[in-house]
């Protein structure tokens, strides 16, 4: 019953903050300088009675409540409105170009996850030269933007040795996996340092507990000892700062997609918003914003049964 009422009050708030970012991201389109109807006429000058027609057209004339009011109407019912710029529904934009994105952001995230509980659970156990290897292999990791990464990765694996392609995503699933190989490498480089240097630093925390050393003396061997005392209580450090990998990588993958012209909903938010193309931008945002909170929500979930000390309820501040 508490859980329900828990997943319950978080709903509720993430719908609140839902709704709060939803007007954010619709008045800072119309703060941003220049319209859709210059981008529609290209530099070209126009008369009155053309420029009246196009902002009756996306009701750019309406006022900005009325605008608003109607776009939530249009959310309602799954509608995100008609791109601008490529003239379709920005729904099918979106169906058209989410498969690559997400591959991308799933082929990156399985990167993230084997290598960093790698590193971060072998450099915590072996300690010494090997720990060390580790420590500045993942501080030039956290140390490069995924941009840097992408440049330099398709500069040598692509250009000078040929191992890949330049862009695009293929055709067919196995191509889309070849061609994503190297966005994802350069997507995950960042978080790979980080998720290996946090689950070292909650390894390294869980080696030095009572309980790890009771064990240990009750002649429990050293791989059970760090698997079901060290790893299993360090998960709940890893879980929380999964919620800001998946975030992340989210975020940068309208950097990657651009670099590698992968042609998914992170350069297409790029292109829209260069061109003032208001559905696209809007609706591309608010799915993000969406999403991210979702990924905080089932990360709220999923804590207290990876970390029984960790239990659901409102904090208590101390007394």
């Amino acid at each position: 019953m508490m859980f329900l009422r828990f997943a319950a009050r978080r709903l509720a708030e993430m719908a609140a903050t839902l709704l709060g970012a939803s007007f954010v991201i619709f008045g800072a389109m119309y703060l941003a300088p220049g319209s859709p109807a210059s981008f529609l006429l290209s530099g070209r000058s126009a008369s009155p009675e053309a420029l009246q027609a196009i902002n009756a057209q996306y009701h750019l004339d309406d006022p900005f409540a009325v605008q608003y009011l109607r776009w939530l109407g249009q959310l309602a019912h799954g509608d995100f409105g008609r791109s601008i710029t490529y003239r379709t529904d920005v729904s099918r934009l979106l169906a058209d170009r989410l498969p690559s994105t997400l591959l991308l952001v799933a082929m990156a995230l399985v990167l993230v996850v084997v290598l960093g509980l790698l590193l971060g659970w072998i450099g915590a156990v072996r300690g010494g030269a090997v720990d060390s290897g580790i420590l500045v292999t993942t501080a030039f990791a956290v140390g490069t933007p995924a941009f840097v990464a992408a440049v330099l990765l398709q500069g040598l694996f692509a250009v000078r040795l040929g191992w890949f392609p330049t862009g695009g995503t293929g055709e067919g699933f196995g191509q889309m996996l070849w061609h994503l190989t190297l966005p994802a490498i350069a997507l995950a480089c960042y978080l790979i340092g980080m998720l290996a240097r946090v689950t070292r630093a909650a390894m390294l925390d869980g080696l030095g507990q009572e309980h790890v050393t009771v064990a240990r003396s009750r002649g429990v061997s050293e791989h059970q000892v760090i698997r079901r005392h060290v790893f299993r209580n360090a998960l709940g450090t890893v879980l929380t700062t999964g919620g800001l990998i998946i975030s992340t990588l989210l975020v940068c993958t309208v950097l990657v997609e651009s670099a590698f012209s992968v042609g998914g909903i992170g350069q297409l938010l790029e292109l829209s918003t260069t061109t003032k193309d208001f559905p696209t931008v809007q609706a591309i945002s608010l799915i993000m914003v969406g999403l991210f909170m979702t990924v905080n929500l089932v990360v709220d979930l999923l804590h207290p049964l990876v970390d029984p000390r960790v239990t659901l309820g409102p904090r208590r501040s101390a007394a």
